[in-house]
């Protein structure tokens, strides 16, 4: 996760200082979302056709050669933006491989507290990673912090080679499209699990919602641009505390508190009509974020609604999905942004989050209740 960050910092300040365009620098996140609808659809199957550890290590590889492939001198943006592209079409391929992974090495009531272990740590690497990785460029420059990059994929690749267990595949049925194009009928049609995975997206597309208008919130209430910075810590700090939080609830608790939690992460954000001063909104951010922990209570239903074959395949669709339409809700926040005031737009994004998601979570853990995989 840190090499992932780390690329992302010193390539658009790479960019920019070979080109001076904004656009082309603002491109190479971009380049590192965009490819996730991609992977996830086409070749989710990679994950459950391959042993998961063979998966992982080949995906840290690829990336690691890609971003030392960036270190070509003379490549041009475009050859630096390609190769962007490819590592972010590996991302969801290595999370699908993982989360299977996790659910062969940790049993049912473990299997959620090791997907939050992961999620706290990738919140905790774009709080710092970002920070550091700007530092870094400045004391050794973006080439030399790509080379670095390159190194953190290897030493993964290491890590996950040498000191994770073996698990098996679970084979292949047809082409790698084919059988992605399998696991997405599966899903389609198992309608609990379809519920269940659209509400892991859609809670946080509207509690994420705020990061979109930071700056432009910020800019509003008369601070600083830079006092934007506190509005990402704030969601990333209350992100990580609720996970470290639930971490340590029962099983029962963590099921009891899942609609609870998915309200929490949702209602801060209509406190903003009040056009709160910064330090309020952080807080506020802060109180959503930990509402991220209603997974907590979700993962062992989603675990239970995937038959062990489809696993990987799942897995690499969610996190595929919850990428792509957190990237959505954020656009669509700076563009309603631009037509009314900010602070408006966050509070209607909180209303209509509410509701939409005490909504679906009606229909999933009520109506759709799941109690055993289906056959």
């Amino acid at each position: 996760m840190a090499g992932t960050v780390a690329a992302e910092v010193a390539l658009s300040i790479l960019i920019f200082e070979r080109t001076g365009s904004p656009l082309l620098s603002a491109l190479v996140l971009v380049c590192a979302f965009l490819p996730y609808a991609f992977g996830g659809i086409a070749l989710s199957s990679i994950s459950d056709r391959f042993p998961a550890r063979r998966v992982l290590v080949c995906c840290d590889l690829a990336s690691g050669a890609c971003v030392a492939a960036m270190l070509i001198p003379g490549i041009p943006v475009g050859g630096l933006l390609g190769l962007l592209l490819l590592t972010g079409i590996v991302a969801p391929i290595f999370a699908g491989a993982r989360a299977a992974s996790l659910a062969q090495l940790l049993g049912a009531d473990l299997f959620p507290v090791g997907r939050s272990l992961l999620r706290a740590i990738g919140q905790l690497t774009l709080l710092t990673g970002f920070a550091l990785g700007a530092v870094a460029v400045a004391a050794i420059g973006p080439t030399w912090l790509l080379a670095l990059d390159a190194v953190t994929f290897l030493a993964s690749a290491a890590l996950i080679g040498f000191g994770t267990p073996y698990t098996a595949a679970v084979g292949r049925i047809g082409s790698t499209l084919q059988d992605s194009l399998s696991g997405l009928r599966y899903l389609w049609c198992n309608v609990p699990l379809r519920r269940l995975i659209l509400l892991s997206w859609v809670v946080p597309a509207f509690s994420s919602m705020p990061d979109g208008l930071a700056v432009a919130y910020a800019a509003q209430t008369g601070a600083a641009t830079a006092a934007a910075g506190a509005l990402f810590t704030g969601y990333a700090v209350g992100g990580v505390l609720g996970e470290f939080a639930a971490a340590r609830l029962t099983p029962a608790t963590r099921r009891r508190l899942v609609i609870p939690l998915i309200v929490l992460s949702q209602i801060p954000a209509i406190a903003f009509i009040t056009e709160p001063s910064i330090p309020v909104a952080a807080v506020l951010l802060a109180i959503s974020g930990s509402g991220y922990a209603f997974n907590h209570g979700i993962d062992p239903l989603i675990l239970n609604a995937i038959g062990p074959e489809y696993r990987g395949r799942v897995f690499t669709v969610q996190t595929s999905g919850l990428m792509a339409i957190q990237g959505l809700s954020i656009a669509l926040a700076g563009a309603i942004g631009t037509l009314i005031r900010p602070n408006l737009t966050i509070c209607l994004a909180g209303i209509v989050g509410t509701v939409v998601t005490l909504l679906l979570a009606r229909r999933a853990l009520i109506k759709g209740a799941v109690t055993r995989r289906p056959g």
